[in-house]
């Protein structure tokens, strides 16, 4: 059975994808890895490598060091689920070689993938308290709250400007490391704990 994608005269890129499908396509964790896999191959690999790779990462081990049964079943399971969906969506393309490609969707398509643990907050909900407590000093300066007195709102202005640009600097950095593709291994493996 070929997963190649039909010949047809229009393909997508990432514009073209809806919302819903760009989260349907991300919300299986072997999809996301086929993605990072194929952002970081210097060439196509084919469903057995991209195989491997998925299979190392879910088992937090080195490639060289998976266990063909398991690889098998994440084989399977590419070729009939998940490179399917990602050719239907013009993500991929899988030739009679069995060899997987990007598709102009997936090559215009950044993902950012925002991996919380524990007691981590979003960066939405932090940007959002940075700002709560901007808006709180704001008014303990203009009231003349004790302690606030002294400041001018050119002192506040300093503070939050400064905040919020080492906010966005160390937003920035941690987003670079967390972009499918951009690293040795996808986001939420590299934030495990073995």
């Amino acid at each position: 059975m070929t997963v190649a994608n039909p010949s047809n005269s229009s393909t997508r890129n990432a514009s073209d994808l809806s919302h819903e499908e760009v989260f349907e396509i991300l919300a299986n964790r072997r999809r996301r890895f086929v993605i990072h896999a194929l952002k970081r191959a210097n060439d196509p690999p084919d469903v057995s490598e991209l195989s491997r790779y998925v299979t190392a990462w879910e088992m937090g081990v080195d490639p060289e060091d998976v266990p063909y049964e398991e690889r098998h079943n994440v084989h399977s399971t590419l070729r009939r689920v998940h490179l399917p969906k990602l050719t239907e969506a013009d993500v991929v393309t899988v030739d009679e070689e069995d060899v997987v490609r990007p598709a102009p969707a997936l090559e215009d398509l950044d993902v950012y993938v925002e991996v919380l643990r524990g007691k981590e907050i979003p960066w939405s909900l932090y940007y959002l308290g940075l700002a709560v407590l901007a808006g709180a000093l704001l008014l303990a300066v203009r009231v003349g709250s004790p302690g606030f007195a002294a400041l001018s709102f050119v002192d506040v202005g300093i503070f939050v400007a400064t905040a919020f640009g080492i906010s966005s600097v160390a937003h920035h950095a941690i987003g670079r490391r967390m972009r499918l593709g951009n690293t040795e291994k996808p986001p939420e493996v590299r934030r495990r704990r073995y």
